[in-house]
């Protein structure tokens, strides 16, 4: 019993050893999408744009300096006045640097959520080529090895004929049977030449990359329960969490309106040279001063329309997010769907084509014996082809089903397979 279960350890080991490893080249593949793809590249400058906003929103206004000339100096008990040099700071009411800078850094997080979601939308747009890709392959091996396998039967079939067991009729129809097969395998070759060069656009490299493709793919289950998943697309789906700091941007931008109708503080000093005069041999400088004043907010319907734009901005948002909400649960249940379609074929063709298999041995027997026609044994032998096809696309619709969900849910990094 425990050699049994020794036994089972160690090939469940291998197993997910190999799964392992097949996937890391998918993930070597999402590295360099990410680092290379043109789109992704864009999306990230205005992040890293959006990040210096900040530090001129919290900025003060810069300071006034102003100089003045007497062309006709004015003329005073300590002399006449030359010149005169003003300097002034403003600043506005307290708390509304602070909160332009809050609105500046919440939008800031919404355009890196931005670039987050890309790289999700990215990377599950490389792995849904990468599955198309490997079920192309599959397929162009399977239909070379159904013509072999039919070309097997040509040879049987001239032999009947041969010796007068068979009609001509016979070798018509296999030389069709391989003509459409050989018609199919040309369009599967002309095909995998077009996902790769979508498949090596979105990755972007300026090296040559070589597509290496799973013998077969691994079979991994999705590991939550749809409540489960529903709630995680609640929580990280990154355009959510994008309306999340937008709506708490605008909620800052709503406050530094409601403080733009308070007024602002100006601070400054007045410096006057005054020359020499005619009682004041050595001249001196009469005027230094400081000077403070405020902003009058007067015209309150300006004011009110800025705090109403931002009430109304904020609200425009709430329901955007309700809205796409909604529109994340619709693709929720049609990637769920997906997931659970392709589950059921996988199962529904492994036996169809187990049993497609066998039914062929027993009439290719039946044949051979003048019991059956040839045209059941094709007709069966194209069951063969279609069911193990068919399983195979199961297989590979299973983990772009997964690879979609997991992007629903806001899982963009490559390690999230």
């Amino acid at each position: 019993m425990f050699k049994i279960k020794l036994v089972f350890g160690i090939m469940f080991s291998l197993i997910i050893t190999i799964a392992s490893a097949q996937q890391e080249n998918i993930n070597k593949y999402l590295s360099i999408a990410a680092e290379n793809n043109a789109g992704l590249k864009s999306i990230f400058n205005e992040y890293m744009a959006a990040l210096e906003v900040a530090p001129q929103a919290k900025a003060l206004p810069d300071p006034q300096l102003a100089f003045g000339y007497f062309i006709s100096p004015v003329e005073t008990r300590e002399g006449p006045m030359q010149f005169k040099i003003s300097a002034s700071q403003f600043f506005p009411w307290f708390g509304t640097l602070k909160h332009k800078e809050h609105a500046a850094n919440e939008t800031a997080k919404s355009k890196y959520e931005r670039f987050e979601e890309s790289k999700a939308k990215l990377f599950n747009e490389v792995k849904g080529i990468y599955f198309n890709l490997y079920f192309n392959q599959k397929a162009i091996d399977i239909t070379l090895e159904n013509i072999d396998i039919i070309k097997t039967f040509q040879r049987l079939v001239t032999v009947k004929i041969e010796s007068g067991n068979a009609s001509i009729i016979d070798e018509y129809r296999i030389q069709m049977e391989i003509n459409e097969l050989e018609n199919q395998l040309a369009l599967l070759k002309d095909k995998k030449f077009a996902l790769e060069a979508m498949f090596l656009n979105l990755l972007n490299s300026e090296n040559m990359i070589e597509i290496v493709l799973p013998d077969n793919l691994w079979q991994t289950d999705f590991p939550l329960t749809r409540q489960a998943a529903l709630d995680s697309i609640a929580m990280y789906n990154h355009q959510l969490l994008a309306l999340d700091y937008q709506q708490a941007s605008l909620a800052y931008k709503k406050k530094v309106a409601e403080l733009s109708a308070k007024p602002n503080i100006k601070i400054g000093i007045d410096y006057t040279a005054v020359g020499k005069g005619d009682n004041n041999l050595s001249g001196k400088d009469a005027f230094l001063f400081p000077t403070i004043g405020i902003t009058i907010p007067l015209y309150k319907n300006k004011y009110k329309a800025r705090i109403q734009e931002a009430i109304h901005l904020e609200a425009a948002k709430s329901y955007e997010k309700q809205d796409k909400q909604n529109l994340m649960a619709n693709l929720f249940e049609e990637g769920w769907k997906d997931y659970q379609d392709a589950n059921r074929r996988i199962r529904l063709f492994e036996m169809q084509h187990d049993l497609a298999l066998k039914s062929i041995k027993v009439l290719e027997t039946d044949y051979t014996t003048g019991k059956e026609s040839f045209e059941e044994v094709l007709r069966m032998e194209r069951k063969v082809l279609k069911y193990h096809l068919e399983k195979e696309k199961a297989i590979a619709d299973k983990q772009a089903a997964i690879s979609y969900l997991n992007y629903l849910m806001g899982k963009s990094s490559n390690q999230r397979i």
